[in-house]
């Protein structure tokens, strides 16, 4: 028997189980770099319309942080949106693909059992790792053909394609390395989107200082700007993902033949003999666990509250350019100034990132229960309800903060600019009236946990997906209104500059209740585990 046998199928285990997660977050990667490629074509016919109308947005170093380095033509400009933010979704998939099919189930023990029968040492890790770079193939090759279906040029399709295919191989390499050296799937998460946050910045500094553009080719994701699509179709620079790759899997293998099962390189730090005085409630232990990536998300959202509020000014200066007031009502809906409309846009899509950050809590409350942690909980003087409320209200609440954050930083960067819009309080009021649809979203994920912790993190991420696709891309797509009507990002208000819609968020907040307490009653009556 050699290292690798039994791969091919643990490969098609791999793949059974995320059967529903990879084709929809294929579909949903592939739909966010055709839709957008195609929005900007229709309002942009010609490269002199494009480079006129997109200008003064790409002179904006904001643009350059979040976005990376643009060509400036019209195909280049059709897919400087996605280039930088594709590749780091994708990125968060693969590293999620490997964490799952390797880390996570030598934790849940599932290995020990894998590992007794006629299965070689590097089978698991190899299939989690063919698994993620086939995702990764299959995902950008989609792009490519829907790109160059637009009519876009092949060979820059091409090298859209590969932008998107380094940072999924890139971050293949990291995540099986980083299940190699920590003890918990916890850890091996931290670490891998840890690193992916660090040589993002990296490269946002690279991207907008002229004389550090050296850190540009030191980032991974600098190597995703450095390509540029529809421009110089750098394709070599995949050669550098793929040297990497290479790297991080001859450690992570020599690592995996010299471990033990169960264990990593970096040992996980002991805790306290007796807990503190303030663990003695679940909402206070929920907090101390989940605190991190509390942390995360707010620092996060305070980084994309400075990029959207510097990004006003360039809004404000295309007022008369009646394409884009088209495309930002749109998504944004049709009432107050265009700096209204945008920001009204932004918030949108921060909220369907709030709705992820609760959605996340509400997973780890199912990976708790699956890896044997609940059970300890309920067996002391816990009830179920009040463990399930607990990270209900964690899970509410950081969502709340978040876009707190964005619209007081944005406003306030947004007011320092002296541009015509929104105050700081106008701008946090609107980002708060997005909350009953966040709010609903994470009810489904906790209804869903409530019948059973396997369905937690598929029907909550396929609910946030779809909410996502419709509401969002529904309008650009000219999709049906009662299609897009099924969102719950549809029936927002449109704030700033409009009124707030006291119905349909009263309507969203009662049936996120009714949600959240149908979850709380399955929970109290199933079987743990």
């Amino acid at each position: 028997m050699s290292a690798y046998t039994g791969t091919g199928q643990l490969l098609r285990l791999a793949w059974r189980r995320d059967r529903l997660l990879i084709p929809v977050t294929v579909a949903t990667l592939t739909a966010l770099s055709v839709g957008s490629a195609q929005a900007t074509m229709a309002l942009y016919p010609t490269d002199q319309a494009a480079v006129e109308g997109l200008g003064g947005i790409l002179s904006n170093p904001a643009v350059s942080a979040m976005y990376g380095p643009v060509v400036v033509n019209r195909g280049g400009l059709s897919v400087f949106k996605t280039v930088m933010l594709g590749a780091v979704f994708l990125g968060i998939l693969t590293h999620a693909l490997v964490r799952r099919h390797t880390r996570v189930e030598e934790e849940e023990g599932r290995f020990e059992l894998i590992g007794a029968g006629v299965v070689g040492r590097r089978a698991p890790l190899t299939a989690a790792v063919v698994l993620a770079l086939l995702t990764s193939i299959v995902t950008a090759a989609l792009s490519v053909a829907g790109l160059a279906a637009l009519g876009l040029a092949p060979a820059g399709s091409v090298a859209f394609g590969v932008t998107w295919l380094i940072a999924g191989v890139v971050m293949t390499g990291v995540a099986a390395l980083a299940a190699q050296l920590t003890t918990s799937a916890r850890a091996a998460s931290g670490l891998g989107l840890g690193t992916l946050g660090a040589i993002f910045l990296v490269r946002a500094v690279g991207d907008t200082q002229a004389n550090a553009g050296v850190l540009s080719w030191i980032s991974p994701l600098g190597w995703v700007g450095q390509v540029r699509p529809y421009g110089a179709n750098r394709l070599w620079v995949l050669a550098l993902a793929l040297a990497l790759l290479a790297g991080c899997l001859g450690v992570a293998f020599a690592l995996l033949q010299r471990r033990d099962l169960g264990s990593g390189l970096l040992p996980a730090r002991p805790g306290r003999a007796t807990a503190a005085a303030s663990l003695r409630s679940p909402l206070a232990l929920a907090w101390r666990v989940d605190r991190a990536t509390i942390l995360g998300w707010s620092v996060t959202y305070a980084v994309l509250a400075v990029v959207v509020g510097n990004l006003v000014k360039s809004i404000a200066d295309m007022a008369d350019q009646p394409q884009v007031a088209e495309m930002l009502r749109k998504l944004g809906g049709t009432a107050g100034l265009l700096t209204d409309i945008y920001f009204a846009t932004e918030l949108r899509f921060c909220a369907a990132g709030g709705a992820a950050a609760g959605i996340v809590l509400a997973v780890r409350l199912a990976t708790e229960e699956r890896v044997g942690r609940t059970e300890p909980l309920l067996a002391a003087a816990v009830s179920r309800p009040r463990l399930y409320v607990a990270r209900l209200l964690l899970a509410l609440a950081l969502p709340t903060l978040l876009m707190t954050v964005v619209g007081l930083v944005a406003g306030l960067v947004a007011a320092a600019a002296d541009v015509a819009g929104p105050s700081p309080l106008e701008l946090t009021l609107a980002a708060w009236a997005t909350l009953p649809a966040v709010w609903l979203l994470i009810g489904v994920g906790f209804a869903a946990y409530g019948l059973g912790q396997r369905w937690t993190a598929p029907v909550g991420w396929a609910a946030l997906t779809v909410a996502l696709v419709l509401g969002e891309f529904g309008p650009l797509l000219e999709l049906p209104g009662w299609l897009v009507g099924l969102s719950p990002l549809d029936h927002l208000s449109q704030l700033p500059g409009g009124s707030f819609a006291a119905g349909p968020a009263i309507a969203m907040t009662v049936l996120a209740a009714v949600l959240a307490a149908g979850g709380a009653a399955a929970f109290r009556s199933r079987d743990i585990g």
